[in-house]
């Protein structure tokens, strides 16, 4: 006898319905699972068997073949452990075939019936809402994921037992009621655990740290150790704006593909912040190995990626950025199969000067030759400096600043400039899939950034002064045009272009 039941799988952060047939025939005892599964989905073969002998069924002594389509697609992970016992027994005869119609069925199994969560599931309830299928049945531990989509019903259980249950007497252990697709907490402003107000003096730094947070802008923060760049990198995710609920359903499918997000939890509520170290590979930094995974440029995709000692980081990583920087997604052919994953990242970096670190510090003699220094900040390229809208340079605060200054502004009421200063640019580019100023578009650039004709006369004169590229020119204009939506500004003024050129116009960058 054949079943035919649905079951859900992911490529990249997409999920997509995969068929799974079951048949079971007269001849030896044999358990095939066919349609390229990988080494989680073989093993199945005996986490079902035990299962489902656990769970007081009958597993049947014949021939049992499994095939999983599409077929040209590997499968890796064990969620198709449910379906595949669901579906050895409607084959076998022992449970009714129509009460799964239209149910999307994907969890693994433990040896004793217990249904375990499992990583995506997010993406593969997106798949079957948009097949339009009748719901999704998941472990318990998944259940509140995947109620963050709308239009499905979610099926929560906690062992294979109350699934066979609910086949046979219609008894269902749901998982809470209909959550919104919002989640239940976006739009609130995040709590601050590490506060601006920390911070003593570094006034110029703590205003191209709002900069960036308003446009979306990277930043790069160079000094001796001790001046504050991680101080203040930390503090950057506390004066973001909270998350719309497109931008929370985008990292939460991330985190899920993962495998990041704890049992039980919803959509992710915070902006990511990820602080990779320098001997971070490739793969860990851009995606990549067995499946493949996101990378740190895409868990902290809408948030924050610091990348401390920049420079130390490897030449690939360096300059395998450039295209997540500037296309917003990272693309990785693995096995046949190309996927990408979004990367739409603030970076932070942060640099000494000099090798041994004394260079632009008070009262510290730099041992440092000039080739040294020179080699050590050509480890980052011209074409990596020229996507970084910010640059401020560091020194340490002096102790009487340190000791006996007050507290500087708080986190909570810069965000409300910067949160005021996105509200401009997404009335801005309504109907766009731009949403920050550091995102437009060379065309988007010349509509929405107007300069006045003293401001253009400042541009052109910073133009041939310090020889800048095309792309840097470009990122002053979208770097004042953030300055002058902080100001409410409908045009960019002289005042906007000059604070903007400060932030290009320092020695790491010559």
């Amino acid at each position: 006898m054949l079943a035919r039941l649905l079951s859900a799988s992911i490529l990249g952060v997409s999920g997509y319905l995969v068929d799974v047939e079951v048949d079971v025939s007269a001849g030896l005892p044999q358990f095939d699972i066919v349609g390229l599964p990988g080494q989680a989905v073989r093993e199945s073969r005996e986490r079902v068997r035990s299962a489902l002998k656990n769970s007081g069924f009958d597993f049947p002594p014949r021939r049992i073949t499994v095939n999983l389509a599409p077929v040209e697609i590997k499968k890796m992970s064990p969620f198709f452990d449910l379906p595949v016992a669901i579906g050895v027994l409607v084959a076998s005869g022992q449970l009714p075939a129509d009460r799964f119609a239209g149910y999307v069925l994907a969890s693994a199994l433990s040896l004793d019936g217990e249904l375990r969560p499992v990583p995506g599931i997010l993406p593969m309830s997106k798949a079957a809402a948009l097949h339009k299928k009748r719901g999704v049945i998941v472990a318990s531990g998944n259940a509140r994921e995947a109620l963050a989509v709308s239009g499905i019903d979610v099926l929560g259980f906690w062992r294979l037992g109350q699934v066979l249950d609910w086949a046979v007497n219609g008894e269902v252990s749901r998982q809470g009621g209909a959550l919104d697709s919002t989640g239940d907490d976006h739009g609130q402003e995040p709590p601050v655990s590490e506060d601006l107000r920390d911070v003593r003096g570094q006034l110029q730094a703590r205003r191209a740290l709002e900069i960036a947070a308003a446009g979306g802008h990277h930043l790069l923060l160079a000094g001796p150790p001790g001046a504050g760049k991680t101080l203040l990198a930390r503090r950057l995710p506390g004066i973001l704006p909270p998350m719309a609920a497109p931008e929370a359903i985008e990292v939460t499918e991330i985190y899920s593909v993962a495998g990041l997000l704890p049992p039980g939890a919803g959509l992710v509520s915070q902006r990511p912040f990820r602080s990779p170290g320098v001997h971070a590979s490739l793969a860990g930094l851009l995606g990549g190995g067995p499946g493949p995974s996101p990378g740190e440029v895409s868990l902290a995709h809408r948030g924050v990626l610091f990348l401390d000692e920049l420079p130390l980081f490897s030449r690939a990583s360096i300059d395998g950025l450039r295209s997540a920087m500037e296309s917003g997604e990272v693309s990785i052919v693995h096995a046949g199969s190309h996927v990408s994953f979004p990367s739409r990242f603030l970076l932070v970096g942060a640099m000494n000067l000099c090798p041994c670190g004394r260079l632009g510090d008070p009262g510290r003699v730099c041992v440092c030759t000039p080739v040294q220094i020179e080699h050590y900040r050509g480890r980052i390229s011209g074409p990596i400096l020229d996507r970084i809208d910010l640059t401020v340079e560091l020194t340490r605060v002096p102790w009487h600043e340190l000791a006996h200054a007050p507290p500087g502004e708080d986190s909570a009421s810069v965000r409300q400039r910067v949160v005021a200063a996105r509200r401009l640019q997404a009335k801005r580019f309504a109907g766009r899939p731009t949403i920050t100023n550091a995102e437009m578009s060379a065309n988007e650039v010349d509509e929405f950034c107007p300069l006045d004709p003293k401001a253009e006369a400042v541009l052109a004169r910073a133009f041939e002064r310090t020889g800048m590229s095309v792309r840097a020119y470009v990122r002053v204009r979208k770097v004042a045009r953030t300055i002058a939506d902080l100001d409410g500004a409908a045009v960019i003024a002289p005042e906007h272009i000059k604070e903007a050129m400060q932030y290009r116009t320092v020695s790491v960058l010559s």
